[in-house]
Order: structure tokens, then C-alpha cells, then sequence
């Protein structure tokens, strides 16, 4: 059985008047969570879906769709809500959802063998699907669609054991108790906090706070308005939170600008993307008690993590319990423990095989990991998105101003292209130009900043290989300086 939902049930019995779940008007106790998820988990059970699909804001409406279907053992796809129209349809084909429940029901209505909207809960419409059925791998229980990697991106299979196994090491790790207020600041379809700040309050007993994304002061996935963040988490009274770089590079400004700290926070942890150092000192020199983790969709969500009153900066902390770590002699990090099943339309494979992360890393004599870079040439921002530069490259290509393109954005709050332009196209034209690349884009993926190349990426000048692919680090060296100082000002901007 679930073990979160046996946590439930076991509080519901000792602490049956604590509150488990709240938001601005509803608050629901734990003997009102068991038995509301015990009835919606055999109503998912008698409707018959093979997969179910949850597209919705932040909300208790969301956690209990998604604790029915832990308790009823239906496999959910949670859906980012910042995924384009053409994403979200390829996510619910790939995954052969047949029953929707969505707080957009519009947004969804013209999806090939839809059928008309149904209420399900206070917020939740249903929508039956007429899709085929996918072959999941044995054992599916969640499916987990990343931002991407390219305009398609991979779903990946998670069973039970190894997303529960997570949230234990979780709850030992950031110390979590039944005093603890979590405030959900990322999307619940982001895997980190669905584990990180659903399951861990649960398993301990805890108040898990949900406001739309909005009163948090989250503005898509890749910006954030701090003051409203750190108001709504002094009003929330939270004590824990979970946050992407950009989103503690925000809180750390507004601080220096005299925002108040909440007084009962206790615990922020940070993960998605690389954090500098020198942002995780600023934010404790604040009073803000960030602490940074490391993990992945493939191995369940977080794989390490710098723990309260043991926090290492510039480390990823130390590898959670059920994990277990190796090094290759190129600095490859693999682990293994709560793996995933395989990937949607791929051949399945087994949880317990190891996983290559794509990380370069190093662990010390402590126990703690290091990571050096990346061996692939995705990035990830400063939101914790995945971005493939040749996705966005491609879009780019499609504008008759832009002859070349390079994107960069690693731990950037703004991608940022380098782009040589055609004969004849002025700055103009180029801005043009990424604008309507830009609107093909999901706001993860667009280019914030752009500059003109001083002159074609070249076999002669390194830039280029001999079959027309990019040097991306003789582009990034020749042009580093522009690049950064791009990427400072846009930062600013959104800030």
C-alpha cells in the first residue's frame, strides 16, 4: 500500500483535527482528507480510465486528483500548465490519457475525441478522452513530462516505490515534523514539489499551504514577483518552501531592498538548476536559509541535498538514503535507487538499473557531491527548465532575416542568442525576427536577449565543424563578454 496514504490514515486516527491541506478559504483536516480521498480514489477506480491527465492551478482541488489516483493506483500525468497548446497534446497522446480533469476546460475542449465537460470537484472538470491505449511499462504509476528538451519532450515512468522512497529520504533529510507549513511556491505538476512539497508534509504530518500560482507571485515558469512571494509566504506562515535559483535570486534582491523575512521560515530548499555559491551566501547572509539539492525526473526528483545546519555551498549536499552514487573516470555521475521505468513509447527497464545523469561531478571525502557541468549540450536555466539550443536554433533558422543562430542559457535568467544575419536585415529585422520565433515558443524556451555576430560562424574561424555543426564554445568564447552582459541586463529587467 501507499505509504503516504497510509501516513494519512494514521493521522486521521492520532490527529484527526490537524490541518493537512489549506488555501485562502478552505482548510481540510486530516480525517477530512482520508475520507475524501478514499471516496474520489473509488470513483477514478469505477470510471474505468487507463491514464489520467491533470491540467491545474495550484490548489487543494489538484492534491486530492492526485491522491485519489496514488490511492487508487490509476496512473496520472500530471501537465505543466506553461506547456503550449502543441505540447499538452503531445504529452496526453504519447501517454494515451483517456480522462482529463482540468480547471480549463475550454483550453481542452477541441482536443481530437473530447466529450463534454463534466464537474468532478469544486474546481475540477472531467473530460473523457477517445484516444488509444499506450502500452506503459509495468508498474507505471505517474508520468512525468519535463519542460523539454525540444518541442516534444520525453515522458518519463515513475513507479510508486521509487517516488515514495523519495519523499522518505525527503522527510529525514530537510528534518520535516507535524509543525512544519509548507508553502507550494512551484507548479504541483513539477515533480519536485509534488514530492517535495505534497507527499514530505503529508508523510509527516504537516500542513501543505496551496495558493494559485498567481498570489504567489509566480508569473509563468520563468519569472516571479518577490514581494508578493515573500508576502504570501509570511502570510502562508511557512516554515518551508521550494524554490528555483532565479526565484532565490529575486527573494535575495528584494531583501536588500528592506523586504521584511518571514518570521517562521526555517527551510528553503533550491533545486531545478546549478546555484552559485556566492547567491546561496548572499541569501543566508539575509536571513533567507536556502540549501541546495540535485536531481532529476529519472531518478524520482531529488538524488542529494544540503540538509539544515549542514550545508555545504557549492555542493549538492550529500546523496539521500535510497540512493546510491558512482563516479566514472570521466567525472560521469550515475545513481541508482528510485529509477524510473522507462521512457513513454521506449523499451522498459528495470528501477534498480543505474541511471547516467549527463553530469560531470566529483564527491569529497565527506560524502558530498560536486557537480562540474554538463556532457550534453541541453542547458538548463535559471528556472529549471531543459532547453535544447537546437530546438530554439531551429526556430530561429525559420525567419528569412537570421542565416546562423546560437543559443545560450545555462543558469541564465534569459536565453540569449548570437545571430548573423542575412544580407540586407537590419537590427530591425532581427528583432523582428526573434519576436516571431519567440511567439512558437513556450516562455521557458524563448530568446530574452539577442546580438549581431561580427561575422558567420566559419570552419576558418572555428566556429563551425567541417559538416556545418556548431563549436558552441568557440562561439561562447568569442562572444562571452556581449553574452554576459546581455544576460545581466535582461536578469535585471525581469527582476
Amino acid at each position: 500500500m501507499s505509504r503516504v496514504i497510509s501516513a494519512i490514515a494514521r493521522h486521521a486516527a492520532q490527529r484527526p483535527d490537524t490541518p493537512a491541506l489549506e488555501d485562502r478559504t478552505r482548510r481540510i483536516a486530516y480525517r477530512e482528507l482520508a475520507t475524501r480521498v478514499a471516496s474520489l480514489a473509488a470513483s477514478l477506480r469505477n470510471s474505468g480510465a487507463r491514464t489520467i491527465g491533470l491540467l491545474a492551478d495550484n490548489g487543494i482541488d489538484w492534491a486530492l486528483a492526485d491522491l485519489a489516483a496514488l490511492s487508487a493506483g490509476v496512473p496520472i500525468v500530471p501537465l505543466p500548465t506553461f506547456f503550449s497548446a502543441t505540447q499538452l497534446g503531445h504529452a496526453i497522446e504519447r501517454a494515451g490519457v483517456d480522462l482529463l480533469l482540468t480547471d480549463r476546460p475550454a483550453l481542452l475542449a477541441g482536443l481530437p475525441g473530447a466529450g463534454a465537460a463534466t464537474p468532478f470537484l469544486d474546481s475540477l472538470s472531467v473530460i473523457r478522452l477517445a484516444g488509444a491505449a499506450v502500452a506503459l511499462p509495468p508498474g507505471t504509476l505517474k508520468i512525468t513530462f519535463t519542460s523539454g528538451s525540444t518541442g516534444a519532450p520525453k515522458g518519463v515512468c515513475l513507479g510508486r516505490e521509487a517516488i515514495e522512497a523519495v519523499a522518505v529520504s525527503l522527510c529525514e533529510a530537510c528534518a520535516a515534523t507535524t509543525d512544519d507549513r509548507h508553502l507550494a511556491l512551484l507548479p504541483l505538476s513539477t515533480l519536485l514539489e509534488n514530492v517535495g512539497g505534497l507527499y514530505v508534509p503529508l508523510l509527516a504530518g504537516a500542513t501543505t499551504v496551496l495558493l494559485p500560482s498567481a498570489e504567489v507571485g509566480l508569473q509563468g515558469s520563468s519569472g516571479g514577483d518577490p514581494i508578493r512571494m515573500l508576502g504570501a509566504l509570511a502570510a502562508a506562515r511557512a516554515s518551508s518552501a521550494i524554490l528555483v535559483p532565479q526565484l532565490l535570486l529575486a527573494l535575495v534582491a528584494a531583501r536588500r531592498a528592506g523586504a521584511a523575512l518571514p518570521a517562521q521560515l526555517r527551510y528553503l530548499a533550491v533545486g531545478g538548476a546549478r546555484v552559485s555559491p556566492r547567491l546561496l551566501a548572499a541569501a543566508q547572509a539575509l536571513g533567507l536559509p536556502a540549501c541546495e539539492g540535485y536531481g532529476l525526473s529519472e531518478c524520482a526528483s531529488v538524488v542529494a541535498l544540503n540538509r539544515p545546519g549542514d550545508a555545504q555551498p557549492g555542493s549538492v549536499g550529500r546523496v539521500l538514503p535510497h540512493a546510491e552514487l558512482r563516479i566514472a573516470s570521466d567525472g560521469g555521475v550515475s545513481v541508482r535507487g528510485a529509477g524510473f521505468l522507462g521512457y513513454l513509447g521506449e523499451a522498459p527497464r528495470t528501477s534498480d538499473a543505474w541511471v547516467d545523469t549527463g553530469d560531470i561531478g566529483r564527491l569529497d571525502a565527506d560524502g558530498r557531491l560536486y557537480l562540474r557541468g554538463r556532457r550534453r549540450n541541453v542547458f538548463i536555466t535559471a528556472f529549471g527548465r531543459n532547453v535544447s539550443p537546437e530546438w530554439v536554433e531551429g526556430e530561429l533558422l525559420l525567419e528569412p532575416a537570421i542565416a546562423q543562430a546560437a543559443v545560450f542559457g545555462e543558469a541564465s535568467a534569459v536565453n540569449t542568442a548570437v545571430l548573423v544575419a542575412r544580407p540586407g536585415a537590419d537590427d530591425a529585422a532581427l528583432a523582428e525576427a526573434v519576436a516571431a520565433a519567440n511567439r512558437g515558443l513556450p516562455d521557458y524556451a524563448r530568446v530574452g536577449a539577442w546580438l549581431r555576430a561580427g561575422t558567420p560562424f566559419t570552419p576558418a574561424n572555428g566556429q563551425l565543424t567541417q559538416n556545418g555543426r556548431l563549436r558552441r564554445e568557440a562561439i561562447a568564447a568569442a562572444y562571452r563578454t556581449r553574452i554576459e552582459q546581455r544576460h545581466e541586463r535582461e536578469s535585471h529587467g525581469i527582476l
